[in-house]
């Protein structure tokens, strides 16, 4: 593929600070190499470990690193709504930032886009526990039932936009893990076109995942709810 313009890359990050020098390191020659312009934005959701103080460590050093940090643990879908509000470049890839993604598949992302307002990665084998892929295929029942649509992997943390596709579906509200079937609603809504790309998923090395905690479900169930009466379905 041939350069693009421009790329604004983000990671959301909560208590990474084994992985976030990691990730960065191995996104800054992909950007370099896929974009004539590119930044990096490490979005800290109010770590509790260093994780933001090696987030700003990286930044001092690369001019095209950024730093956006929660006082307080907010949420995964508030780090992807302060990613999406600070990025600046006309295409924005968000990735999750706990390095069970290869951010060099952006390229197979970027041959897709020009057909596409948004195309959205699925995992080609979900190296996660048993329990998180129960909540996957509860998703995308719950999905279907409440939005009307279906997409092979909902919450898969690495999914690419134009600039004008956020700006159609804003503001976005969710501040949990319903961020991703909220995305999503509001592009169906918006008839934006929307493309699927496999990648690979590796398992996690280091730090715990918090998408099978109960309170994170609870949340995501009640977000659910609120935009299913916001986007006004089930009314004529």
């Amino acid at each position: 593929m041939s350069k693009i313009t421009e790329l604004s890359v983000f990671f959301p990050f909560w208590n990474e600070e084994k992985n976030i020098e990691n990730v960065v390191k191995k996104a800054i020659p992909v950007a370099k190499k896929v974009a004539s312009k590119w930044e990096i934005i490490m979005v800290d959701d109010g770590s509790s470990d260093n994780t933001l103080s090696i987030a700003q460590k990286l930044a001092k050093v690369n001019p095209n690193l950024t730093v956006v940090s929660h006082q307080r643990n907010r949420g995964y879908g508030a780090a992807l709504k302060s990613g999406f509000e600070k990025a600046k470049y006309k295409y924005i890839v968000f990735n999750d930032g706990d390095g069970q993604f290869d951010f060099s598949q952006v390229s197979e992302f970027l041959d897709k886009i020009d057909k596409a307002d948004m195309v959205i990665g699925y995992r080609k084998k979900r190296l996660d526990n048993p329990f998180r892929h129960l909540l996957m295929n509860m998703l995308k029942i719950w999905d279907f039932v409440f939005f009307g649509f279906y997409f092979r992997d909902i919450d898969c943390g690495f999914k690419l936009f134009r600039k004008e596709a956020i700006k159609k579906i804003s503001p976005l509200k969710s501040e949990g893990a319903m961020i991703t079937t909220e995305i999503l609603a509001r592009a169906k809504k918006k008839k934006l076109k929307i493309i699927q790309v496999e990648v690979n998923h590796y398992p996690r090395v280091y730090g715990d995942q918090s998408g099978g905690n109960i309170r994170v479900i609870i949340r995501a169930v009640k977000e659910s709810l609120l935009l299913w009466k916001n986007l006004n379905y089930g009314r004529n």
